[in-house]
């Protein structure tokens, strides 16, 4: 019974002790500053932050879980905006609000998590460091916490600060591949070769083998297309700014075979695991490219084929797999909109 009662007098103590001090040395609230850049015109990165769709997207705690649940209200992006959400494998609920917004420049958001009354406050400012680059910084007020639960004020800016830097990695592959296919469209000459260098690629997609007779190939490339987005954006919930144009790799001169092989798919910003065996990664090395843009029936494609090849035989250069990348997305019946990338070496 001593004993007991000893421990209990310990206990006091220490939890005396421990709530004196979180009273006494540890503030209620915090209050930091997070600032980084990204190589992206503000209008641009703007538009991510003040659209709660863009936002959920590439912010890490939205992203990082399979099992959230987000509900979006009206209006959609800009002040009044909010959205809620519910994640019950990790028992976190919460409603986030604009507050206010001024274009390109600044935005207030509130941040209410699970049932705490008090929200965190965070103001976001952009300024553009250059017409290629942003600067963002985060303000960060957060919520009182009673005395016995301050100590969690020790690791809320290094976890706020994390979750920062993983969302700016996915902030920049969204807006990497949205401007490249902005860019894409904007550059396009038909029918004129150019000479392009191409940075490596990382593809998700699918080996195929299939008849070469008529329109056979073409309509097994629409059904592969079909395959290669409904699993990337329905099985894996990818958006469509989440990865790139799609991409066929074939043999440049297997155009007259009567059976052809070629690989299918979507570029994508780092590998992950992938469930289906009939899908798989494919790197693709930086290479210099004889480039035509050709508009028109997909069998009319050889003839712009030919002339890459053409030049890489006068111009003394071997050459490897022809890539087509389909500006527009491949539908049966229809004219495509491709670029043709012929790989050449010395």
């Amino acid at each position: 019974m001593r004993i007991f009662k000893t421990l209990i007098i310990i206990v006091i103590l220490l939890g005396g002790a421990y709530a004196a001090s979180m009273y006494y040395f540890v503030d209620e609230s915090k209050n930091f500053k997070i600032e980084k850049e990204i190589n992206y015109p503000i209008d641009k990165v703007f538009s991510q932050f003040n659209n709660l769709q863009n936002f959920t997207r590439w912010n890490n705690f939205f992203t990082n879980s399979q099992s959230i649940d987000i509900d979006y209200y009206t209006p959609y992006e800009g002040q009044g905006s909010s959205m809620s959400y519910v994640d019950p494998k990790n028992d976190t609920e919460g409603e986030m609000f604009i507050r206010y917004e001024n274009p390109n420049m600044t935005l207030k958001y509130q941040l209410f998590e699970d049932r705490n009354e008090n929200p965190t406050l965070v103001d976001v400012k952009f300024k553009a460091v250059s017409a290629e680059k942003t600067k963002i910084t985060w303000l960060v007020h957060t919520p009182k916490l009673a005395v016995l639960r301050r100590v969690e004020n020790f690791w809320t800016e290094d976890r706020f600060a994390e979750n920062i830097n993983k969302s700016m990695v996915n902030l920049n592959n969204i807006l990497g591949n949205k401007i490249e296919k902005d860019n894409q469209m904007a550059a396009i000459k038909y029918d004129s070769l150019i000479v392009e260098k191409e940075d490596g690629i990382l593809l998700l997609g699918i080996n195929v083998s299939t008849s070469n007779k008529k329109d056979a190939l073409y309509k097994n490339i629409v059904m592969n297309y079909n395959k290669v987005y409904n699993y990337v954006t329905m099985d894996l919930a990818k958006k469509n700014d989440e990865f790139g144009l799609p991409i066929l790799i074939m043999d440049a001169d297997n155009y007259q075979d009567k059976e052809v092989s070629y690989f299918f798919g979507v570029p994508m910003s780092k590998k992950f695991g992938v469930t289906d065996n009939n899908f798989s990664f494919r790197t693709q090395n930086p290479s210099q490219d004889y480039v035509i843009y050709y508009k028109g029936s997909y069998a009319g494609r050889v003839k712009a084929i030919q002339q890459l090849i053409q030049k890489a035989k006068k111009d003394e250069r071997r050459f490897g797999d022809i890539r087509q990348t389909f500006i527009e997305t491949p539908l049966e019946d229809q004219d495509v909109n491709i670029k043709l990338s012929l790989s050449v070496y010395k």
